[in-house]
């Protein structure tokens, strides 16, 4: 299984996103995957979450992420 980890500032903005492909923000990044990982994501505790993704689905999502600049 492969995570995204997601860590959210107190207004509610992505603060640290883990996998994020080069050229994108945390929040793109974050907003790309709530759109295209349907059902992936679990929120935690203290202004976290992670997206869990199958194996290989990350590479996936982050190469399609990459070419569309979210």
């Amino acid at each position: 299984m492969d995570m995204v980890h997601v860590v959210f500032a107190n207004d509610g903005s992505v603060q640290k996103i883990s996998g994020c492909p080069e050229g994108l923000t945390p929040q793109a990044w974050f907003n790309f995957l709530s759109r295209n990982t349907r059902d992936r994501y679990e929120s935690l505790s203290g202004g976290r979450g992670v997206f869990l993704l199958e194996p290989g689905e990350l590479l996936r999502v982050s190469v399609a992420a990459a070419g569309s600049r979210a």
